[in-house]
């Protein structure tokens, strides 16, 4: 999308500039990739560990810090992501209804998830 502005023509990409001065990093846990920064609180499937235990991961799949960007081919080597585990919880109840025509089949569920909420230290 491009505007006028004193008949000079501007894109607008090029307008917003991106501010990417922290570290941040991308890891894998539970099957899933999360963009993470320091200082970060996220919910998480189940991990093992109590209430205000360290815990770290070790599979992170990019390392940047808004100079230089690091790719792993699958995991960047040395790269460790450190936080701490706030509470573990269980997420919204999901319903799951199975329903036939014409037989009067019906059948309701419910699934909630357990999570863990860890809040990310260093990079």
């Amino acid at each position: 999308m491009t505007k006028i502005i004193d008949k000079k023509i501007t894109d607008k990409a090029s307008e917003s500039k991106v501010e990417s001065s922290s570290a941040f990093a991308v890891i894998e846990t539970g099957g899933k990739q999360y963009r993470v920064e320091s200082g970060t609180i996220l919910d998480f499937e189940k991990l093992e560990g109590t209430t205000e235990s360290k815990i770290t991961f070790d599979k992170v799949l990019l390392v940047s810090n808004g100079k230089e960007t690091k790719i792993g081919q699958p995991y960047v080597d040395e790269a460790v992501v450190k936080g701490v585990i706030l509470e573990h919880k269980k997420d919204k109840k999901e319903l799951v209804f199975k329903w036939k025509r014409k037989t009067g089949y019906k059948k309701t569920q419910g699934h909630r998830q357990h999570l863990t909420t860890v809040k990310i230290e260093t990079i």
